[in-house]
């Protein structure tokens, strides 16, 4: 890949590294067409199964590059840019971690939220700061921070800007876990393949479930997850977990 992100896959992890650490990895419209690019490999790699993000350097993401525009309509910046990318790594059917190891600001905090599974650095912190320069979130924040952290604490953190550190953010349910800073990557690590070693179909069942609970209703959920399951069940990678269990050992999973 080129300068502004780097990619590799190892062991059905597949690893998007955003790459300017001297400007906290702020997205510019070239990282945007890389990160498509990155994510276009992962939709088409039969063996990635599970996808970490983070950032070099002492940053995740401090937001758009405001530099970058050159004038260029903001409404179209994010249906350009920003819209595809949200509802990518939604729509990945594999797990997604975000490994955030320093400042995530602006969208580049709602991007790590976009992601299934949030492990943080203690030293990281979340910050809204649209109302800084007179913005309004984006990256999808307003939808998910209310359904993160309920209503009153996501209006307040948006329109004050404050920051969140990743161990709050931990306790009000933002975020999954905050790890000591140099056990970042390790940790990472053994959660991403974790994940990639497990029927990773069924897990992609269970996010898509997961994301539509919130507008179904009971009735609406339950014959979801009747129509899921069903799926899930003719999976190879059932049968061969039933079997592993039958047979009490640990089950080889594929994916598939």
């Amino acid at each position: 890949m080129t300068t502004d992100i780097s990619y590799t896959e190892e062991a059905g992890v597949g690893w998007i590294t955003l790459n300017r650490p001297d400007k906290l990895n702020s997205f510019t419209a070239a990282m945007h067409v890389e990160l498509r690019d990155a994510l276009a490999l992962v939709q088409t790699s039969s063996s990635c199964r599970a996808l970490v993000i983070s950032g070099s350097g002492r940053g995740f993401c401090a937001g758009q590059d405001l530099q970058d525009l050159e004038g260029n309509d903001l409404g179209t910046v994010l249906e350009r840019d920003y819209t595809p990318l949200i509802k990518t790594i939604k729509n990945l059917p594999i797990p997604v971690i975000a490994s955030v190891n320093g400042v995530a600001a602006g969208v580049g905090a709602n991007f790590a939220l976009a992601c299934d599974i949030v492990l943080a650095a203690k030293s990281a912190k979340f910050i809204q700061s649209f109302a800084h320069v007179g913005l309004v979130p984006d990256g999808g924040g307003t939808w998910s921070l209310p359904r993160l952290i309920g209503l009153p604490r996501a209006t307040a953190l948006c329109m004050t800007g404050e920051p969140v550190s990743a161990e709050q953010a931990v306790q009000w349910g933002m975020i999954w876990q905050s790890v000591d800073d140099d056990a970042l990557e390790k940790q990472t690590n053994q959660l991403a393949h974790q994940l990639a070693n497990q029927a990773t179909v069924g897990l992609g069942y269970t996010k898509k479930l997961l994301q539509m609970s919130s507008t179904n209703t009971l009735e609406d959920q339950l014959d979801m997850e009747r129509d899921f399951q069903q799926a899930a069940s003719n999976t190879a990678d059932y049968n061969e977990g039933v079997t592993a269990f039958m047979n009490k050992r640990k089950p080889e999973f594929k994916g598939s």
